[in-house]
């Protein structure tokens, strides 16, 4: 359960939405007791926010009609510092930053004003991408804060979708959660057609778009999400798997690069690393990653090509800056 300071802000978050919430369902999103929510709805009228309770069987908690949250306030630069930062922190590798970012973003950008928004967009379209900042395929913003306020909301979408056979059609879903995982992000969400939990590829989703349908919210059949995820990927069929054994004891190698790949302990000094990868050379810098000595097993051919880059790293090494090095591409102006 989130701390009482997490909670009063998630209530704030819900209630914003402008919906009437019965009692029951506002208690489940938010994970506490009838009398818990009661206490924090009492909270924040104590600070001053206008929010009804009615009794009975339709009974439940909304703000006051015409009545709003305080907004917050910036001015232009500091607006779009924060839409920035937070959408560079939406593509970072850095562990729990993704999602949160995200949900930060689908409260900020929407209530800029106009010339706010145009200015981030051009800014983020004007900047390119980094490497290291996800280098996954690309996920378009639009889909990704849709399906984050759906989420957030309980609320039922449908997914422009294409399936990893290239059949394109609709999906009606219920989301429960994005997960980042690897170099990709993923919806995790009740299939409704299906009538089953389903992981959806956001990369594969061209649109997305809520129904104005809310949503009880059911139970995962599983206690961790990103788990979940795991285990479709590893069903599913990708182009390549690169096998290794690691010097290292899995619980620290599964802490570097367990978001990219599986390790499994293969005694208390040594684990096993596969890499689901697109192409060799991912799978070589998750591999450096580990810090620790390594053996690749499959596939055999790899083994050449991390040869070549070893001969490249020693080259590299041995090189005196103050000698000269290569003439580079392009020079900055």
């Amino acid at each position: 359960m989130a701390g009482t300071g997490a909670r009063t802000l998630q209530l704030m978050s819900l209630l914003q939405t402008s919906r009437h919430w019965a009692g029951q369902d506002l208690a489940d999103r938010l994970g506490v007791s009838l009398r818990t929510l009661r206490r924090d709805v009492e909270r924040l009228r104590e600070l001053g926010y206008p929010v009804e309770a009615r009794r009975g069987v339709d009974g439940g908690y909304q703000l006051q009609p015409g009545a709003s949250l305080p907004p917050l306030v910036l001015d232009d630069d500091e607006a779009v510092a924060l839409a920035l930062g937070l959408q560079a922190a939406a593509q970072s590798g850095v562990e729990g930053m993704a999602e949160s970012s995200v949900r930060a973003l689908t409260k900020v950008v929407p209530v800029m004003p106009r010339r706010l928004r145009r200015r981030v967009e051009a800014l983020t379209l004007a900047t390119a991408r980094a490497p290291w900042a996800g280098g996954g395929p690309a996920v378009d913003p639009a889909v990704l804060t849709t399906l984050a306020q759906a989420c957030r909301d309980g609320e039922r979408c449908v997914l422009a979708y294409t399936t990893r056979d290239e059949r394109q059609g609709e999906r009606r879903v219920e989301p429960h959660r994005l997960v980042p995982l690897g170099r990709r992000w993923y919806l995790v969400a009740h299939d409704l057609d299906r009538a089953d939990w389903r992981t959806f590829r956001l990369d594969r989703v061209a649109a997305a778009r809520t129904l104005g349908e809310r949503f009880a919210p059911r139970r995962l059949p599983v206690e961790d999400v990103t788990e979940f995820v795991r285990a479709a990927t590893r069903s599913a069929p990708t182009a390549g798997l690169v096998r290794a054994t690691v010097a290292a004891a899995a619980p620290g190698v599964h802490r570097v690069v367990g978001r990219w790949a599986t390790v499994t302990p293969v005694d208390a000094a040594t684990c096993r690393v596969d890499v689901p990868v697109d192409g060799p050379e991912w799978a070589l810098l998750v591999l450096g990653l580990t810090g620790a000595e390594f053996t690749v097993e499959s596939p055999p051919e790899l083994r050449e090509e991390l040869r070549r880059w070893g001969e490249r790293f020693a080259r590299a090494a041995q090189r005196d800056p103050a000698a000269g090095a290569a003439e580079p591409a392009a020079r900055e102006s």
